[in-house]
């Protein structure tokens, strides 16, 4: 198990790179978060190659990973925000992960992006963080800001809801803080970037979207977790944005695999493809309480 890494804290007047490893961006599409980026306080660096669409939806991989590792050499960045899309696994063989360790900085996106994070993290032990991207500055609420800077800017380790949790299984635990987008997680296990390490303990955070997966895909890549062996290791489940209205097959996979591993599980709103994009740093130690439906923190995800 690699030694863990935290990259320094983000302060106003840093400047923010933006990428595009997993699908091509439209100069229209970050106009509006961008803006809202500059306003707040920070200068703001676009990849070279962020509007390519040499591979028609994407840059090409050479591309996009020179972006990448562009981006991680260049010391006046501190910190890379990216979004979603499809394709960003292609460029995992690309990444000078090295460099990660010579240049460490702020790696922050969501979804396809869980594929990039959770890699980074494994190869190199530096905390990543999952739930805002670019396309939380478009349209900024008060709670995504809020998480932003208390879990980016300050090395305070308190977690703030914004939604209902509900407990699915009731218990406590302990562990490492791992997960992202249900589908990109699952693919990403056994991969050279990313293996189970015996003996690690992890909460895991997971989300996904009707839009995306049905109930039945849900449950699909859930076994497919469990096939490779992924719950040995995970003593709770944190389930995050699913649908605005009420799943109860969703409960119930959340059920079965809550009562078939002994572990609690908590299902909320505060983080996936929603209104709410909180921060979760993976690579840290926390606490969940589903009895009571409490997350702790051990420790800040920055220095």
């Amino acid at each position: 198990m690699k030694n863990i890494i935290k990259p320094k804290r983000l302060q106003f007047g840093d400047t923010i790179g933006i990428i595009a490893p997993s699908y091509a961006q439209k100069p229209e599409y970050i106009e509006e978060p961008v803006k809202k980026l500059r306003s707040l306080g920070f200068r703001i660096k676009l990849s070279t190659n962020i509007f390519s669409s040499s591979n028609g939806f994407s840059g090409s991989i050479k591309e996009r990973a020179d972006d990448f590792n562009s981006m991680v050499s260049d010391d006046s960045i501190k910190m890379i925000l990216f979004g979603g899309g499809e394709v960003c696994n292609e460029i995992l063989p690309d990444i000078d992960y090295a460099n990660v360790l010579r240049h460490p900085k702020i790696f922050c996106s969501y979804s396809d992006s869980t594929t990039i994070l959770n890699a980074i993290h494994y190869m190199t032990g530096l905390v990543t963080f999952y739930g805002a991207s670019l396309h939380t500055f478009d349209g900024l609420t008060e709670y995504n800001w809020q998480s932003f800077t208390k879990l980016l800017m300050t090395i305070d380790t308190e977690y703030i809801k914004n939604s209902v949790w509900k407990a699915v299984c009731p218990g406590e635990c302990e562990g490492i803080l791992t997960g992202g987008y249900l589908v990109n997680y699952a693919a990403l296990q056994g991969l050279d970037y990313y293996k189970e390490i015996p003996g690690k303990r992890n909460i895991l955070f997971i989300e996904d979207h009707e839009t995306f997966s049905s109930p039945a895909v849900v449950s699909k890549w859930f076994s497919n977790l469990e096939h490779r062996g992924v719950f040995k290791n995970v003593t709770g489940l944190i389930f995050g944005h699913y649908s605005n209205e009420e799943q109860p097959l969703i409960d119930d996979i959340l059920f079965r695999i809550g009562d078939r591993y002994r572990i609690p599980v908590v299902r909320c709103e505060d983080f996936g493809h929603g209104v709410n994009n909180t921060v979760l740093p993976i690579g840290i130690r926390a606490k969940l309480d589903t009895s009571t439906c409490v997350l702790k923190f051990c420790e800040s995800g920055v220095i």
